[in-house]
Formats: structure tokens, sequence, C-alpha cells
């Protein structure tokens, strides 16, 4: 299994909205993708930002590659994005889950 991991920030006052919109697109994207298996949403309020990681599971990058295409670095985004983040990462970083807890 592969854990897909993507960093971002929003203002503090958009932060429900922004989970909000995430479910409406790339959460809702996610599910569809054959390999998919899990979406953990992460969130932080530091001061006047809220602080994201979204940390998606796969079965394998070729799963990955269904959602993303040949560039399976590169994080994907939506049109309302620009909206929302404040800072984003524009690569993801790739984990091999060697535990995880039944």
């Amino acid at each position: 299994m592969i854990a897909r991991q993507w960093k971002g920030a929003t203002r503090a006052s958009d932060a429900d909205a922004y989970v909000d919109y995430l479910g409406r697109t790339g959460f809702i994207e996610y599910e569809r993708i054959a390999g998919h298996r899990r979406t953990i949403a992460l969130r932080r309020i530091h001061g006047d930002r809220a602080e994201f990681v979204i940390l998606s599971l796969w079965d394998s990058m070729d799963a990955i590659r269904r959602f993303v295409g040949d560039d399976v670095d590169r994080a994907v985004f939506y049109s309302e994005d620009d909206r929302y983040l404040v800072e984003r990462d524009e690569h993801v970083t790739h984990f091999d889950v060697v535990y995880q807890c039944p």
C-alpha cells in the first residue's frame, strides 16, 4: 500500500468551507478510482491560518496513476483552489505503508 501526502494552508476563516469544498472535489474523485483505499484529512488552526495535510491510501502506484496520470508526484488542483489556498505544495510525497493498526 502507498500513502500519498499533500500539504496546504487556508485562512483560518476559510477552514470549514475548504473541507466542504474538498468533499465536493478531490475526496469524491479519489473514491471513484479503483485502488483508492482511504483518505484522511488533518487540519491544524495556527493563528490566522489553517494548515492541512491530506493523506490518501492506495493499493499501488498504478492506482495513483489512474488518478493523476504519469506524473505521480504532481499535486492535483481544482477550479476554486486559488480562492481558498494561501499556501500549497505543488508536489506530493509518497510513502510505503509498512504498518497499520487493524
